[in-house]
């Protein structure tokens, strides 16, 4: 009897045994399951950059549909530029999550010594030569871990990176009529899934151009403002009308903002020293970098530094929170006037109303971000971040793993939902 128990004990407990193996099998089996279903989701982020929307545009003017995605999704206080506070550092910044500093497109023209070649934005083989191209671009590391990406006029994608381009991309034509870009973007997003991109980055030129040309409290950027609203609900309207509408993440952005300057306040270089002394000045209003002969620089230095409203630095001495001055394409000196100041290398006839590339201190420097979609909290409002967490941002919600950065995850993830 004692040997039957004893047997049935033996059977109980290899069945207990049995059991718990099951159960650890199928708990294993459902973690693994549940990390290959994690690993075939592929998100989709799109980014539109609205050049120079400032950050309090959408409290100056009418904007119901920017209002409405911050109600249902996430909006930031505003969007820290790089400095200096220029279209294409600050896009390619957004990209690379680098300082200008650290992936080389140091000014929208600039002189690399090293290549002794000159880059400007309306050159178009210095656009699309790598050469010019630090980093890592999101799109190149999308590509690399076999996620399709896609851009529509973004800086950096009119070449091969690391030798790698977006699948799709544009040629830049400034003209070319915002509308028809938003139908371009929905076309990239019905085509089959194995050739729609998951990662799309595309611009608009304005309210940059307006806000240049009549300041930003003109009735004229109030308009475009308004348009550049209406856009982002068109564009919207026809995300939510995809069958793929409830896996789409949506930022709005823009690489920095707008201030306003006076005929009055105006600084020309060529005012202090001689031309025959400059060996390049590179820039435009209100930052340039110099390289002076050697017999001038001091020269160069002391009367420049006398010059009210004008900063000069020598190559490497700029104060360590603007991150810059230390890459060799920014030359012997980094010039930059002070706020709602303008400066020009001669003198011309000044027009514009409205300029940026000052301290990005300067708050009227700063962008908007706007986030909606299954990534972002509903109702949310994030502290100011910098444009270098963008990168970081892109590559959490797309699963990828990301390239060493100067941007950090913690400062945007608190904008996510629970994963």
């Amino acid at each position: 009897m004692r040997l039957l128990s004893l047997k049935y004990m033996a059977m109980k407990k290899t069945g207990i045994l049995i059991s718990l193996i099951l159960v650890i099998l199928v708990l294993v089996f459902g973690v693994y399951n549940f990390y290959k279903e994690k690993e075939k989701e592929k998100p989709y982020v799109i980014v539109l950059s609205m050049d120079a929307f400032r950050w309090d545009y959408p409290d100056m003017y009418d904007t119901p549909n920017l209002d409405s995605i911050a109600k249902y999704g996430v909006k930031a206080k505003s969007l820290k530029p790089c400095f200096p506070t220029k279209t294409f550092p600050n896009h390619y910044s957004m990209a690379t999550g680098l300082y200008p500093d650290n992936h080389g497109i140091v000014q929208n023209s600039f002189y690399d010594p090293d290549l002794d070649k000159h880059y400007s934005i309306g050159n178009r083989d210095a656009v699309a030569n790598p050469e010019f191209y630090g980093g890592e671009p999101i799109w190149v590391t999308a590509e690399k871990q076999g996620l399709t990406s896609a851009s529509y006029f973004w800086v950096g994608t009119e070449t091969k990176i690391q030798d790698i381009q977006p699948k799709y991309w544009k040629k830049y034509d400034h003209n070319f009529p915002f509308e028809q870009r938003i139908d371009s973007v929905i076309a990239w997003l019905q085509l089959p899934e194995e050739e729609r991109p998951h990662l799309i980055m595309w611009y608009m030129n304005e309210p940059d151009d307006v806000g240049h040309a009549y300041g930003s409290n003109a009735s004229e950027t109030e308009r475009k403002i308004n348009y550049l609203d209406s856009l982002v609900g068109v564009f919207a309207q026809k995300i939510s009308s995809l069958p793929i509408a409830n896996e789409i993440n949506l930022i709005f952005t823009s690489d920095h903002g707008m201030g306003n300057i006076s005929d009055e306040r105006n600084i020309v270089i060529k005012d202090y020293i001689q031309e025959e002394w400059v060996n390049e000045v590179q820039g435009s209003n209100p930052t340039y970098n110099m390289d002076i002969k050697t017999e001038f620089k001091d020269t160069t230095y002391t009367i420049l530094s006398k010059v009210p409203h004008l900063k000069i630095w020598k190559h490497g001495e700029l104060p360590e929170r603007l991150h810059y001055g230390n890459n060799l394409r920014t030359l012997d000196f980094v010039l930059a006037s002070d706020s709602a100041w303008s400066l020009h290398w001669k003198r011309r006839n000044f027009n514009y109303k409205g300029a940026h590339g000052y301290d990005n201190d300067n708050k009227d420097m700063h962008a908007i971000f706007y986030g909606i979609g299954p990534a972002f909290k509903n109702n949310h409002i994030h502290p100011t971040f910098n444009n270098i967490d963008l990168y970081s941002l892109i590559a959490n919600i797309l699963n990828l793993q990301p390239a060493e950065t100067d941007g950090d995850l913690n400062n945007v993830s608190d904008m996510f939902r629970n994963k």
